[in-house]
């Protein structure tokens, strides 16, 4: 019987995101700008004394996670450490593509018109589901693989965790999307995508998962 909170943050604009590009499993570096909000939210999150400070195996999740822990209170204890489980969704044939051509490409079939309308009147493991299907070669994971992925990612991070630790885990907008739509409190609404650099508060009590919080905006 265990509780610790994860400080699940999303990485700084990339210029994939800068150009509406899909990038699931593609990666693209930080931009300046990215780099410079990336900075804020360390400075906002300073005092927070993390135990341990995980990311994902992309380039634009680990930069985020050093300048995150680079100016943290704990910056001499901490050693970021890469965690695949908690990697963005994988969009199979549609990485890379503009994003408005693959969500239109996955969605029409279904009679949606875009990501957003999906999110809020199918729900995003649907969402998966419908992708996976477009994929010409049906790479794309689908809800049920995704969920396998980062549902160890969460046992994995119980066995190394302390009762109230704070772990720091830089992520991905529709993976923290998704984990905040799954297993929100009910206290906030998760259609849109949390901004870069944008704080999601996930609870671990005794091996379930509660976010209590969601896309906070750490930036002026």
């Amino acid at each position: 019987m265990m509780t610790y909170t994860i400080y699940m943050l999303r990485h700084g604009q990339t210029w994939f995101n800068r150009y509406n590009k899909m990038q699931g499993w593609s990666d693209s570096p930080l931009t300046p700008e990215g780099e410079a909000v990336a900075r804020q939210a360390a400075q906002k999150l300073k005092d927070v004394p993390f135990a341990a400070a995980f990311s994902s195996d992309a380039r634009r999740a680990i930069d985020t996670c050093q300048i995150i822990t680079d100016a943290n209170i704990n910056k001499n204890k901490l050693h970021p450490t890469k965690l695949l489980n908690f990697r963005e969704e994988f969009y199979g044939y549609f990485e890379g593509m503009f994003s408005t051509e693959a969500w239109y490409m996955t969605l029409k079939p279904h009679g949606l018109k875009s990501f957003q309308e999906a999110a809020e009147k199918v729900g995003l493991d649907k969402v998966k589901d419908y992708m996976k299907e477009a994929d010409p070669f049906h790479n794309a994971e689908n809800a049920a693989e995704y969920w396998q992925r980062l549902n160890t990612g969460f046992e994995y991070l119980d066995n190394i965790a302390h009762e109230n630790d704070k772990i720091l885990l830089v992520s991905h907008g529709t993976t923290i999307q998704s984990v905040a739509m799954k297993y929100g409190d009910g206290s906030f609404k998760v259609h849109e995508g949390p901004a870069n650099s944008s704080l999601t508060t996930v609870m671990r009590k005794d091996g379930q998962t509660i976010v209590t919080d969601y896309a906070r905006k750490l930036i002026d």
